[in-house]
C-alpha cells in the first residue's frame, strides 16, 4: 500500500444526503483513510502517489446490498428447464445449481464475482450464499476470495428446511459459528449476518432456533421476504399471517436486519418495516427477470422506510441496477416519480445500510475511510449538487471506472487490476469447474 497518495484536481462528489459537488479540489490518502479535502493549490508536499484525475469524477466506492456470488456458474447454463412462474425457476435452475456446488466452486464463483466487481466500482457487497450438501465451511471459503479481492462483504448462509434436517443443522451451525468468528476478529473487511431463504422454506421450528441464535449472538437477519406473491399465499394459507408480520413475530426485523425484495407488501407490512426500522433492499432486475412484479419504491419512500439497492447477482453493475430501478418505477407508476428515490437508494441509502455493519465508509470525508472510485466524465453541462443525479443517471453512469480505491489500497488503475490475482487463471479455472458442474446438473 502506498504510504499517502494524492488524488489531484477531480471533480468531487462526496455522497450522503448533503452531497457536495468540489471542483479545483483534491484528496489526500494517508493510511487507508481521507486525510484531507482541499483546494488543489494547497497541497504543496511530496507524496508517494499523485494520482492526476482532471477529467475524472471521485465518488464514493459503489454498494451491492444484496448479492449472491453462488450464481456465477449459470451463466450460459442451458439445461434447465424453461420456467413460467418464480417457484419454476427456483425449481428448475437455483434449487438445483445451489445442490451441486462443492466449496471449490463456491470459491472461484465469488472470486469471478468480485473481480468484476471491482471493475465495475463496487466496493462492499453484502452477499447470501446456499450450497446445501456443502454448508460447513462455505463462508469461510467465500471469506478467502472477499480477502484476496481486498473487497468489503458482509456474508451469510442461506437457512431452508427444503433439504432436510441435515443441512438445517449445518446451515445454523455455519450462521453462528462465521458470526462468532467476525466478531472475534472485529475488522472492518469481513462482517456477518444470519442468513434465511424465506418465509416459505423456512418453518415455525426453525425459524424458532434461528431468531434464538441470532438474538443470542447480538446478529441481525438477511432474508428474502414477499419476493413472489407465492411467498404471501403460503404464509396466509399456512400461518394465517402476512410474511412480514410472521417475521415481526418471531423477532427477525430490527435495524441490523435486510429484508430483500418486498415486492408483494401491503401498507400495514411498510408500517412494521417502518417502525421496526428493517432496512428493505430493491432488486429491480431480478424482480423483473423473474417477473415477479415491481416493489413500490415510492411509497416506501413515502413512509420513511429505509431502501437501498441490491442487484440478486443479476450484474455487480450498480449503475446498471440503478438505471433499470429508474425506469421499473417509471413504468409502475410514471415518470414524474422515482427518478430520486433510486438514485438515493445507490447513493445515499446504501451507505445508511452498510454503515450498520461497517465503519466510516460510503463518503469522501475527512477520517472516512478510503474506498473511493474515479470515473472518466468531463460533464457537458452545468454539474451541481442540484442536478447531480441527472448527470449521474444519464452521464456518468455510462462512463469508464478508471480507478478503484479500498482502505487506501489501489485496486485498479486507469483499468488495469493491482490486485495480486491473476484474472486470466480465475477465469480459466472458473470455466473448467462450470464444465463439470454442468455434466453433474
Amino acid at each position: 500500500m502506498q504510504k499517502n497518495i494524492l488524488i489531484k484536481n477531480p471533480i468531487i462528489a462526496t455522497g450522503g444526503g448533503s452531497n457536495k459537488i468540489l471542483e479545483n479540489h483534491s484528496v489526500l490518502i494517508s493510511g487507508g483513510k481521507i486525510k484531507k479535502i482541499a483546494s488543489t493549490s494547497s497541497f504543496k508536499g511530496k507524496y508517494s502517489k499523485t494520482i492526476s484525475a482532471e477529467g475524472k469524477i471521485l465518488m464514493p466506492g459503489l454498494i451491492n446490498a444484496h448479492m449472491h456470488f453462488y450464481s456465477t456458474f449459470a451463466r450460459g447454463l442451458l439445461k434447465a428447464k424453461p420456467s413460467k412462474d418464480f417457484i419454476n425457476v427456483l425449481n428448475n435452475l437455483w434449487w438445483r445449481l445451489d445442490k451441486k456446488l462443492t466449496n471449490e466452486e463456491t470459491y472461484y464463483s465469488a472470486l469471478v464475482s468480485l473481480i468484476a466487481a471491482v471493475r465495475s466500482g463496487t466496493t462492499t457487497l453484502i452477499d447470501h450464499h446456499a450450497s446445501p450438501f456443502n454448508i460447513i465451511g462455505s463462508l469461510s471459503t467465500i471469506e478467502k476470495a472477499v480477502r484476496e479481492s481486498k473487497l468489503r462483504a458482509s456474508l451469510c448462509y442461506e437457512l431452508s428446511d427444503r433439504d432436510g434436517v441435515k443441512s438445517v443443522r449445518d446451515a445454523l451451525h455455519e450462521n453462528a459459528d462465521f458470526i462468532k468468528k467476525t466478531q472475534k476478529e472485529n475488522d472492518n473487511f469481513i462482517k456477518a449476518l444470519f442468513g434465511l431463504h424465506a418465509s416459505f422454506t423456512i418453518s415455525d421450528e426453525t425459524l424458532e432456533e434461528a431468531a434464538y441464535q441470532g438474538h443470542k449472538l447480538g446478529a441481525g437477519f438477511h432474508i428474502h421476504a414477499a419476493e413472489s406473491q407465492a411467498d404471501q399465499i403460503y404464509c396466509e394459507m399456512r400461518h394465517k399471517l402476512r410474511v412480514i408480520e410472521r417475521l415481526e413475530n418471531f423477532g427477525i426485523l430490527g435495524p441490523k436486519t435486510i429484508a430483500a425484495h418486498c415486492v408483494h407488501i401491503n401498507e400495514k407490512e411498510m408500517e412494521i418495516l417502518r417502525e421496526t426500522q428493517t432496512a428493505v433492499v430493491h432488486n429491480p432486475q431480478s424482480n423483473a427477470n423473474n417477473s415477479v412484479g415491481i416493489a413500490d419504491i415510492v411509497k416506501m419512500s413515502e413512509k420513511k422506510i429505509l431502501f437501498g439497492l441490491g442487484s440478486d447477482a443479476m450484474t455487480v453493475n450498480m449503475f446498471e441496477e440503478m438505471r433499470n430501478g429508474i425506469w421499473l418505477q417509471h413504468l409502475k407508476h410514471n415518470p414524474s416519480v422515482g427518478f430520486q428515490e433510486i438514485c438515493s437508494a445507490l447513493f445515499v441509502n446504501n451507505a445508511r445500510i452498510v454503515g450498520r455493519y461497517f465503519a466510516k465508509i460510503g463518503l469522501v470525508k475527512e477520517d472516512w475511510n478510503a474506498d473511493l472510485i474515479l470515473i472518466d466524465y468531463r460533464p457537458p453541462t452545468p454539474l451541481n449538487k442540484n442536478n447531480f443525479y441527472d448527470h449521474l443517471a444519464f452521464g456518468i453512469s455510462q462512463s469508464r471506472v478508471d480507478t478503484t480505491i479500498v482502505n487506501g489500497e489501489i485496486l485498479m488503475e486507469n483499468g488495469e487490476l493491482k490486485l495480486n490475482i491473476d484474472e486470466e487463471r480465475v477465469c480459466r479455472k472458473s470455466r473448467e469447474l462450470a464444465e463439470r458442474l454442468w455434466k453433474r446438473f
